[in-house]
């Protein structure tokens, strides 16, 4: 159960992460944590220039060369949004062969159908697309919603990554490109939940909330898996393209429309579901704005200032005129009514530690590291 101590509002003089993160911590000067770490840590794995385009041509040869066998080279995860569509036009332009999947959750957007489509046609990629199973993913959705936690966009998270693991090692594909990026995504409160690939949580819950049909064809990817089996013995590498260069979501957008893709309101306005979940469900349930981590991100990165950001957070979050239709659409297709949703909604607050987790093994892997660090110089990397 949640019990965290209510700390005096503040807000950072820097960025605009507040209290809602109740770990925060504040300098003398009123700068957060997350801003420290940022220039302390997180800045020394962006590499810009003339460094960035060395050590990225590196990663493109070595991926062209060890997949010239094959018929794919690497595999890319298409959601529709800006991150993986400018990605994609990147692939493009680097002569690369990926296999493009988009995995179906059942929550897509018209405007993310439209842009996938025109991504496609512009590169001359085949798409292949994963429909998730239905049942399985409204029962599991339906646990969560139970459970009480924060992160209801778990279920589809962790199908959309474990989905692509397997298309790789299905085709042999040793290299998975993401458009996950320091630029835009550096800050974000580790407090607010937990992580969407840990099955032993995701497992815990649908075996308390869930019905009592089994996941028929949801496939999860355990610990051992991800951080072990995948990177040492099969030798699979997440690459993370746009962490080597100068990435602006905004000339990213321009990019992105020379070829007709047309922007979204928000963030993650490619899923109906996150859209809700990250407007709605999460301010109102537990007091989290996604957009104070999201434009955080974007003024330590330079992208904007702080002036921008406030203004852009005095916007409402989400149209009063239209929130109802979306809690009934989303009850609908969830097969209960909407005073069933509003009550699963408002049920009581808990945080996803309140069920078996894999915190201790990460905390293990996390200690393993810092020893293989302090004697090799070198650590264990999921991520290039």
């Amino acid at each position: 159960m949640i019990n965290k101590k209510m700390k005096k509002y503040q807000v950072c003089s820097y960025c605009v992460m507040d209290t809602s993160d109740p770990e925060i911590t504040f300098n003398e000067k009123g700068i957060c944590n997350h801003c420290s770490n940022y220039n302390d840590v997180t800045v020394k794995e962006l590499f810009l220039g003339k460094e960035g385009k060395r050590r990225l041509d590196l990663i493109l040869n070595k991926i062209k060369k060890e997949g010239k066998k094959s018929e794919y080279d690497c595999i890319i995860g298409l959601s529709g949004g800006i991150d993986s569509s400018y990605l994609a036009l990147k692939t493009k332009e680097w002569g690369l062969r990926p296999l493009v999947v988009h995995v179906d959750a059942g929550w897509n957007s018209e405007l993310s159908v439209y842009n996938i489509q025109k991504i496609i046609t512009y590169c001359k990629y085949d798409l292949h697309t994963e429909v998730i199973n239905w049942e399985d993913m409204k029962n599991l959705q339906l646990a969560y919603f139970k459970s009480g936690i924060s992160n209801q966009d778990v279920p589809q998270d962790h199908i959309f990554f474990s989905t692509l693991y397997h298309y790789a090692t299905q085709n042999n594909i040793k290299y998975i490109l993401s458009g996950g990026n320091i630029s835009t995504e550096s800050i974000f409160p580790s407090s607010w939940h937990g992580s969407a690939m840990d099955a032993i949580n995701l497992k815990a819950i649908y075996k308390r909330y869930g019905s009592k049909k089994p996941l028929l064809d949801y496939k999860t990817i355990n610990f051992f898996k991800y951080y072990i089996y995948f990177p040492f013995f099969y030798k699979m590498r997440t690459v993370r393209p746009l962490n080597f260069m100068e990435y602006n979501k905004a000339n990213a957008i321009g990019e992105l429309k020379k070829i007709g893709f047309k922007s979204y309101e928000g963030k993650h306005g490619e899923s109906i579901f996150t859209k809700f979940f990250q407007t709605y469900y999460l301010p109102k349930k537990f007091g989290y704005d996604k957009r104070l981590p999201h434009l955080s991100s974007l003024i330590v990165s330079g992208q904007i200032n702080r002036k921008d950001a406030i203004k852009e957070l005095s916007k409402p979050l989400y149209d009063e005129s239209t929130i109802e239709n979306e809690k009934k659409y989303i009850a609908k297709k969830l097969g209960i009514t909407k005073d069933e949703f509003e009550e699963l909604i408002n049920n009581q607050n808990r945080h996803f530690s309140d069920f078996p987790n894999w915190l201790v093994w990460q905390n293990f892997f996390r200690l393993l590291n810092r020893i293989v660090k302090f004697f090799f110089k070198k650590k264990f990397k999921v991520y290039s």
